[in-house]
C-alpha cells in the first residue's frame, strides 16, 4: 500500500531497450518510501519492452508530461535503451534544463555517460557510470569515481548498473524524503549493504 511521504515527484524514463530491473529497482524503493513515481515512456505508446524483451506498461508517454510537475528526473540505463534515451529530443532538452539547476537528474549504468557526459553535463563533475562506459566521463571533462555505487555531484546523482540500483534509490530516498527514511526502509527490503 502506498502511502505518500512527499510532494517531490520522480519521473523515470523508460525506452525500448532499457535495463528493466535498474529501473524498477529504484522505483521500488521510492514506492516503498512513499515517493510519488511516474513512468514514462519516451515513445508515443505507453508500451515498452525492454532489453531482456520484458513488456512494461507506463503510466504516461512524454508528450503527456509537465515537466514542472517533477522535481527527479531518472534515467535508467540498457543499451539500446539508452541510446534511445539520448536521441529523444524532448526529454534531452529537459535533462539540461534540470542539470542547470531546476531539478535533480538521477543516471545509472551507461546513462551517465551516453546521455549526460557527452552533452558536456559532467563536466567538471564527480560520476561514475557502468565500468564499459567510465571512460566517456573522463573524456568529457568528468573525474570519473570508479569505486562507488553511487556518486552525487549537487544535483546530478550517477550510479553504476543493476547491482548498484538499490544504492542508487536509498541515495533517491535520502534525498526526497530523509536519511532517516533511507535508513527505515533497508531492513523492509532486507538490504544488507
Amino acid at each position: 500500500m502506498f502511502k505518500q511521504t512527499t510532494n517531490r515527484r520522480v519521473a523515470a524514463f523508460l525506452a525500448d531497450g532499457c535495463e528493466e530491473v535498474e529501473a524498477l529497482a529504484v522505483l521500488d524503493v521510492l514506492f516503498r518510501s512513499g515517493v510519488p513515481c511516474d513512468t514514462v515512456s519516451i515513445t508515443g505508446n505507453r508500451d515498452i519492452v525492454s532489453s531482456h524483451e520484458i513488456h512494461v506498461t507506463c503510466d504516461k508517454t512524454i508528450d503527456q508530461l509537465n515537466f514542472d510537475d517533477y522535481d527527479v528526473l531518472f534515467l535508467p540505463g540498457g543499451m539500446p535503451g539508452t541510446t534511445n534515451l539520448a536521441a529523444c529530443q524532448p526529454l534531452v532538452s529537459q535533462v539540461d534544463r534540470f542539470a542547470a539547476g531546476a531539478g535533480i537528474v538521477a543516471a545509472i549504468c551507461a546513462a551517465p555517460a551516453v546521455v549526460l557526459a557527452r552533452r558536456g553535463l559532467l563536466k567538471g563533475r564527480r560520476a561514475t557510470s557502468n565500468p564499459n562506459f567510465q571512460h566517456e566521463i573522463a573524456e568529457n571533462g568528468g573525474t570519473l569515481v570508479a569505486d562507488q555505487p553511487v556518486v552525487r555531484d549537487g544535483n546530478i546523482i550517477t550510479s553504476q548498473g543493476m547491482g548498484t540500483a538499490i544504492y542508487l534509490g536509498l541515495e533517491l530516498v535520502s534525498e526526497l524524503v530523509s536519511p532517516q527514511a533511507a535508513e527505515d526502509v533497508k531492513p523492509r527490503i532486507v538490504f544488507w549493504g
